[in-house]
């Protein structure tokens, strides 16, 4: 079955960078367009980026644009977000996703 592995989230100081891995299994993940959502404490699923299956064009919401970027590798099966500059507000459990499909999240809390 299709399966989505988050990693590489933590706790960081506001300014400082992350990289998260999503690692996919069970279809043919080259083919599919990717997402990371977000969602925070006491909030609903937030949209944060989309990429195509090739990895050409990519969607930012405005709230991460400039500081985040999405990549994937389709070798290894992985897509990946960057997140750079961080902010408190950026505190949430991050999911890929593809289709109806999501992974168990991986915490990332941004605080001094």
């Amino acid at each position: 079955q299709e399966q989505l592995v988050e990693s590489g989230g933590g706790l960081v100081q506001p300014g400082g960078s992350l990289r998260l891995s999503c690692a996919a299994s069970g279809f043919a993940f080259s083919f599919r367009i990717m997402s990371w959502v977000r969602q925070a404490p006491g909030k609903g699923l937030e949209w944060v980026s989309n990429i195509n299956s090739g990895g050409s064009r990519t969607l930012y919401a405005d709230s991460v644009k400039g500081r985040f970027t999405i990549s994937r590798d389709n070798a290894k099966n992985t897509l990946y977000l960057q997140m750079n500059s961080l902010k408190p507000e950026d505190t949430a459990v991050y999911y890929c996703s593809t289709g109806n499909t999501r992974g168990q999240g991986t915490q990332v809390t941004v605080s001094s």
